[in-house]
């Protein structure tokens, strides 16, 4: 392994942390390109406590390209973390910057509510030709908003919409959105707690291998589902991620999702799967739960959807379940067009064969095999993953904490998740290329032997 101060240009340590005691407006500094005029102490003054991603990197980025951000001071830092997966094609892509320059220069649409627009046109039919079509999928595409937790209050929603019952089934450890619908089936205790109301009309079951092999899949779900003196009433929907990024990097079986869709299948329960964070290619495949063979009745999309960043999500479901009236459900930003231009121009770059599926799939396997190693290596640590959404598991407490840590100080962005913060979750751009991979790698391999 390289040593992580030889595999990141201008490293300096001292240049993460700056100071917050200037109460006074910096000089016009041009750094980048951009001009700054704000004070150093902004942001701990005037933005609000609940930012949390600028606490754990104390730097000031300014401008990104690929799979490197460059902070104003010049320092380059490699990006392990992707937007939390809404960058799967990395920083300003030149095919999809290009795209939407070209809109934007031509005077093309912003703002478009649900009309009807050249850009929304474009993307639908590259959208429906070169992924429905060749997976036999006959979604119809709603746009419900321009985030995650919009798709899946949409899916929820939907789901009761459809069957006139009430009840959700969630998984432990899952991870659906922050507003009110999208956290009632989210299994994060502090999370939970920030509603400040009752989350109800929710049911949690064990997500696969919850209980280490030791109890039946689904035993106990078929068997209140079949008992009328259960007390258990009938759900709407069942949803879930086939590998759950915030929850811990928990990876769903193929063989359990299939069992887990046929379930819902005999009892007449929509199936949703969450492809929020990994979906887009992130696991290889275009949709996550290609893998399993399944068909889910509802599916919920957005980070990358959008190729550039920018904000979109999509609801997809069975033609027969579109039962909304007009403008039942509805948002100001559900026409973002620009999004709909780097989505379609993401669709034509990148899925238009299986070569980029082929690639994320090694070099998610290649980040396996390191993290393999490391665990064979050190006591207490393990990994799961599945294409290139990685984690690496401590059961110490706090020891995935430090190695992120140092891996920032080393110009490597990374975060932890869990519900102890115990793993260190990968998620690279899926365009990184095979160098940039390696020089991330020796530095968290580097970091893991600090800390084990």
């Amino acid at each position: 392994m390289r040593s992580p101060s030889s595999t990141v240009a201008d490293h300096d340590p001292s240049a993460h942390f700056h100071g917050t005691e200037h109460a006074t407006p910096l000089p016009r500094l041009s750094t980048q390109g951009f001009t700054m005029t704000f004070s150093d102490s902004i942001f701990a003054e005037r933005e609000s406590e609940v930012r949390s991603y600028s606490r754990g990197w104390p730097a000031v980025f300014a401008t990104a390209s690929g799979s490197w951000l460059t902070d104003r001071d010049g320092h380059k830092y490699l990006d392990f973390f992707a937007g939390a997966g809404a960058l799967n094609y990395g920083h300003n892509h030149p095919v999809l910057k290009e795209a939407l320059l070209e809109y934007m220069a031509g005077d093309g649409i912003t703002h478009g509510l649900d009309m009807s627009t050249i850009a929304k046109g474009e993307f639908l039919q590259t959208f429906q030709d070169t992924i429905l079509m060749p997976r036999n999928l006959d979604y119809k595409v709603m746009f419900p908003g321009p985030t995650g937790t919009n798709t899946v209050e949409a899916a929820l929603k939907l789901a009761r919409k459809v069957t006139g019952r009430e009840a959700i089934i969630n998984f432990t450890n899952a991870f659906h959105g922050m507003t009110l619908g999208a956290l009632s089936v989210t299994g994060n205790a502090f999370k939970r707690a920030g509603a400040g109301v009752p989350l109800v009309h929710t049911t949690p079951m064990p997500y696969d291998d919850y209980f280490d092999g030791e109890m039946q899949d689904f035993g106990w779900f078929e068997r209140v589902l079949e008992d009328s003196g259960s007390g258990f009433n009938k759900p709407a929907g069942v949803i879930v991620e086939t590998v759950q990024g915030e929850g811990g990097v928990n990876v769903a079986r193929a063989e359990w999702l299939r069992g887990l869709a046929d379930l819902c299948k005999r009892h007449d329960i929509l199936l949703i799967v969450d492809d929020v964070q990994m979906g887009c290619g992130r696991t290889g495949p275009f949709f996550s739960f290609e893998i399993a063979g399944i068909t889910p009745d509802i599916v919920t999309l957005s980070k990358s959807i959008g190729g550039y960043g920018l904000p979109m999500a999509l609801t997809l479901f069975r033609r027969d379940l579109d039962i909304w009236e007009p403008a039942e459900h509805n948002g100001t930003f559900r026409g973002n067009n620009p999004s709909f231009v780097t989505a379609k121009a993401a669709v034509d770059h990148f899925w238009s064969d299986d070569a980029f599926e082929k690639e994320t799939i090694a070099k998610g396997n290649r980040i396996h095999e390191v993290f393999t190693e490391l665990s064979n290596k050190h006591e207490g640590v393990s990994t799961r993953g599945r294409g290139m959404a990685q984690g690496l598991v401590f059961e110490a407490p706090g020891q995935a904490g430090k190695v992120c840590q140092l891996a920032f100080d080393n110009h490597l962005l990374t975060e932890t998740a869990g519900p102890s913060d115990q793993v260190v979750k990968l998620l690279p751009p899926l365009t990184i290329t095979h160098d940039e991979l390696e020089q991330g790698l020796d530095i968290l391999a580097t970091a893991t032997a600090q800390v084990s």
